[in-house]
């Protein structure tokens, strides 16, 4: 079995290659060196680079796609008739979440392995899958070969999830959920029955209303005439680094001479690979890590010529949703506690029976109610969790919020009500953003401009749609090359190449 997290997976006091050989001599009777010799053949079947090195470095000093290639080699050490593969890419980026789909793929065909790809990215289960089996409540409700169940999903619940995902191709002004194409109802015996949500033709064209050119373009031209809210001017953070304890000096840059305006109101979504330096200019332009050189003016304000106090007042304004959320929440601090307390922190709110009522109205309108108030993180789901940061966040009236990664880990479902409430409050409350995904289906739905990272630097920065159908740079092609296949005529011709046997989908 492949897990989703690689870093949790691996024990971080052994290297890598200790791991992989600690598996094959559980598995084989082989001696210490022949699991040696194993160990790197597997590590080179994965396709790591430099694998007798690779051997000696400990998962920490790996990245994301390598320390997910060392598990799939641990997994493969058994010599497996079956491998699962439970959410192996939803933490890594649209490029080595395609080069990891090419290698499983690869590794099925040569070692005739078959594989169970848990996942809840449709376009993921398009590009490697040759069957499909929908669970919902714990049960399959609809089992299919991938083509028939694009083309024809009969599920409900299927209708919903493959609707709900943002596509390339078109601009909808709201997100499709489930609960528009499904009715969950407990009938007299206390059973769960679902019904197929019927809509009219003007309800349906309202659910999938786009945003049409002339609307994008009369909005940009609306937000490039206000005077920028955030002004960054040539931002760069660097961090020493050495090699060996007596090795010499040296910096890495993380963020190099980046230069940008976001207006208010606006969304601009911020997108690269793993590494590139997204959420390290992100920390920058809340001064969570200290900038190296540059300049950040936000509403008139030089950020990093300001003292510890007037830096405190201005935070308020300046908030930050972080990629998981259970990790942003105090474990001992009930719900009501978290969100009143940053209004205690900048004496907002009024007495505590008015910050409490303030709280309430929060959580309400990130759609949970009263009864959050006193119950603890562990007994929410994901998306629940991630609606309780956004509501903490509100609470301290902001007018700049960093979406860091806010959504990825979410399932496609929850990711649309999540997507479709942060545009709601932008219009409600003239909320400014910077939206930083590897996803360029989501950033591409939320942002009315994109800016691509790549290696610190800005490689190019223009309109969404500009971005998508017109990139200007190799590396933007690239990013847009790796997104996930979900072409009709594309999953036909992959679904013609593995034909499953009779008895095996009989059997299964």
């Amino acid at each position: 079995m492949v897990f989703q997290e690689p870093l949790t997976s691996l024990n971080p006091v052994y290297t890598c290659g200790e791991q992989v050989m600690e598996a094959i001599l559980l598995h084989q009777k082989v001696s210490q060196k022949e699991a040696y010799r194993k160990a790197i053949a597997l590590f080179d079947e994965v396709k790591l680079p430099d694998p007798r090195g690779m051997m000696k470095r400990y998962p920490h000093q790996l990245s994301g796609g390598q320390q997910q290639r060392v598990m799939i080699a641990m997994a493969l050490s058994g010599n497996p008739a079956i491998l699962i593969a439970d959410e192996p890419t939803t933490a890594l980026d649209v490029t080595i979440q395609a080069t990891i789909l090419q290698l499983l793929r690869e590794l099925r065909d040569a070692r005739g392995m078959s594989i169970i790809f848990i996942t809840h990215d449709m376009g993921v289960v398009a590009e490697i899958a040759d069957r499909i089996i929908v669970m919902y409540r714990g049960k399959a409700v609809e089992t299919a070969n991938v083509y028939d169940l694009f083309t024809n999903p009969k599920h409900p619940y299927t209708q919903g999830l493959l609707n709900c995902r943002p596509r390339l191709d078109q601009r909808l002004k709201r997100l499709p959920t489930v609960s528009d194409f499904m009715k969950v109802t407990t009938n007299s015996k206390g059973e769960i029955e679902i019904t197929a949500q019927t809509h009219k033709q003007e309800e349906k064209d309202l659910l999938f209303a786009q945003i049409s050119s002339r609307e994008t373009e009369e909005r940009y031209q609306h937000l490039q005439q206000q005077q920028p809210l955030l002004s960054v001017r040539h931002l760069g953070k660097e961090f020493p680094t050495r090699q060996g304890l007596f090795g010499k000096k040296s910096v890495f840059t993380a963020v190099d001479d980046i230069s940008f305006d976001v207006y208010p109101g606006e969304t601009l979504g911020l997108v690269g690979e793993s590494g590139c330096g997204k959420s390290t200019l992100s920390r920058c332009l809340l001064r969570l890590i200290e900038p190296t050189s540059g300049e950040i003016i936000f509403d008139g304000d030089s950020v990093l010529e300001l003292a510890s106090e007037p830096l405190r007042r201005i935070r308020r304004y300046l908030q930050i949703i972080f990629q998981n959320p259970y990790g942003s929440l105090n474990a001992r601090q009930t719900i009501g506690s978290a969100i009143m307390e940053p209004m205690q922190i900048h004496n907002l709110g009024g007495s505590p029976q008015q910050r409490r009522q303030r709280a309430i109205d929060l959580l309400e309108r990130v759609g949970l109610d009263e009864s959050a108030m006193n119950r603890m993180p562990h007994e929410f789901s994901g998306g629940q969790r991630q609606r309780i940061c956004i509501a903490r966040t509100l609470a301290c009236e902001p007018r700049f919020i960093i979406c860091d990664e806010s959504v990825s880990a979410l399932d496609v479902s929850v990711q649309a009500q999540v997507l479709n409430l942060l545009k709601d409050l932008q219009n409600d409350f003239g909320l400014t953003y910077i939206f930083i995904s590897h996803d360029l289906g989501v950033v591409k739905f939320v942002s009315d401009r994109i800016m691509v990272m790549n290696q610190g630097k800005i490689e190019e920065i223009g309109t969404a749609d500009a971005i998508y159908n017109n990139p200007q740079r190799d590396y933007t092609r690239s990013l847009i090359k790796a997104i996930p296949d979900t072409k009709l005529e594309d999953i036909q011709a992959r679904s013609h190449r593995t034909p499953v046997s009779p008895q095996i989908a009989e059997a299964t």
